[in-house]
């Protein structure tokens, strides 16, 4: 039996724009991916809304950095086989970070994280496969507009940016903005069928990384 954890913000969570609400449970990427591997490998889905690399964000009604909740993370579902990173849309928000290459940081800190984390009985640590999200686009969402301003020119250089950074640290790399694109009902967030396709592109590289 294999283990992933999927470790992003909203768009693991599975925010739908246009409910607002939830996708369901079959829509959401880390489904798709569960139900393409089979019963062999176990995916894990730890999205949270608003959750940044590693950033705080201190208007925010739980801990949302990632850097200090990800150790937790990693000891509850321990042993893992790889970690998926999806993150780095929250900070392109000017009141947590506002730039792509803050967010190169923000991944950079947590690779490092999963690779010196004190597991516990021996487990070794798992490969890690760094996702970038799909870019921001344009809305006519006023409130989006204004949370995520800058944030469509910033986001489009996350995929150049993790890309180097996944070959520098010897990570996997996908780029979900090459399947899924964002939907300008909020500029951010992603419609079912863009959810699923997620799912359905990480399935090869995943299956590479995993030996199956």
């Amino acid at each position: 039996m294999k283990t992933v954890l999927c470790f992003g913000d909203s768009l693991t969570w599975g925010f739908d724009p246009e409910g607002p609400g939830r996708h369901a449970f079959e829509d959401r990427w880390s489904s798709v991916l569960g139900a393409a591997l089979g019963s062999d490998v176990t995916v894990i889905a730890e999205g949270l809304n608003g959750r940044t690399t590693g950033y705080a964000d201190h208007l925010a009604d739980c801990d949302r950095n990632g850097v200090t909740n990800l150790p937790t993370v990693l000891h509850t579902h321990m042993p893992l086989d790889l970690v998926i990173i999806m993150l780095g849309t929250n900070d392109m928000k000017p009141m947590i970070a506002g730039t792509a290459h803050a967010a190169r940081a923000g991944i950079q800190r947590l690779v490092g994280l999963i690779r010196h984390h004190e597991y516990s009985f021996d487990y070794d640590a798992p490969d890690i496969l760094i996702v970038s999200p799909p870019p921001l686009c344009e809305t006519a969402d006023p409130i989006f507009s204004a949370i995520f301003k800058g944030g469509v020119e910033q986001s489009s250089m996350l995929a150049s940016l993790y890309r180097d950074l996944a070959d520098d640290l010897g990570c996997g790399f996908f780029d979900a903005g090459s399947v899924a694109k964002t939907t300008p009902i909020d500029g951010v967030h992603l419609d079912a069928e863009n959810t699923r396709a997620i799912g359905r592109g990480l399935e090869p590289i995943v299956r590479m990384m995993l030996g199956i």
